[in-house]
């Protein structure tokens, strides 16, 4: 398991916001060169982005290019595939097709270069399932939530209650595939309280991280996503108490008064799988 709790977007265009990329808590990041770079800077800035990836470390480093239809999309997905991030970052995934046409396309690519494919527009939701399943090479799903509440003419108001069926749509395909799924981003980088409650409840809805546009958001982000002391401490007792039970010949125990089964054992081992990734080196 990798962890992928704050996902941060960083400009292409700018050379010491990706310097500072490398200070960083961010457990991934995004290099841009979509919507933060101006078409006059579209070319400057995939050189500057592509020779970047592998300056920092471990870390998880993806290029955002440009989508299909637009003049750059072709040379950033040739340059992207050579430069050989983790993954590559591609805007408006809406069908199998342009799944298998991104991957054709990133042939070149090391085996270690996934395709994390952005979901943000009404059609995408739609056909989420197939698009997570359309290839292999196909890790994460990334929901843009702008665009989508654009394309949907839906209000952006706190508790994002229009959006909230798209959203379970996309994690259930998420789910049902076995791919990473990220919340999208929080505009008010000033609203600390509003960012805090998006968090948990992306958190809640099943995502596994969130989408940032800020570093300030990169602490209260893995903390929101990161499991807490006790509940790493309560998995922990699930685990013990279960097999216990198994040693004893019941199917079933109960830890603070509840009844756990196998499917609770299950999500205290995950809980406890994030909390070793978070805190190995």
């Amino acid at each position: 398991m990798r962890p992928r709790r704050s996902v941060l977007y960083m400009p292409g265009a700018n050379e010491r916001a990706l310097e500072k990329a490398r200070t960083l808590p961010a457990d991934a990041l995004i290099l841009d060169l979509e919507d933060a770079v101006a078409p006059d800077a579209k070319v400057d800035a995939r050189e500057r982005v592509c020779a970047a990836v592998g300056s920092y470390g471990s870390r998880e480093v993806t290029i955002r290019v440009n989508g299909a239809g637009t003049p750059w999309h072709a040379d950033d997905l040739r340059a992207a595939g050579e430069a050989g991030p983790s993954a590559v970052v591609v805007p408006k995934v809406n069908s199998v097709d342009e799944v298998h046409a991104i991957e054709k396309a990133l042939s070149h690519a090391p085996d270690h270069t996934a395709i994390w494919a952005m979901i943000e527009t009404p059609v995408a939701v739609l056909n989420c399932a197939s698009i997570a399943a359309a290839s292999e090479r196909l890790t994460v799903l990334v929901m843009g939530t702008n665009d989508l509440a654009k394309e949907m003419t839906a209000a952006q108001v706190p508790g994002r209650a229009p959006l909230l069926g798209p959203l379970s749509t996309c994690v259930l395909a998420a789910r049902a595939t076995g791919r990473v799924i990220l919340d999208g981003v929080y505009n008010d980088v000033r609203d600390a309280a509003g960012f805090a409650a998006e968090c948990r409840q992306g958190r809640d809805f099943g995502f596994d991280g969130k989408t940032l546009i800020h570093p300030s958001q990169v602490e209260p982000c893995n903390e929101a996503f990161a499991p807490s002391a006790d509940e790493v401490e309560h998995a922990h007792r699930v685990i013990a108490a279960f097999e216990e039970a198994t040693r004893e010949g019941r199917g079933v125990a109960t830890v603070d008064g509840r009844m756990i089964e196998n499917l609770h054992v299950a999500n205290a081992e995950r809980t406890l799988a994030l909390a070793a990734a978070i805190t190995r080196p």
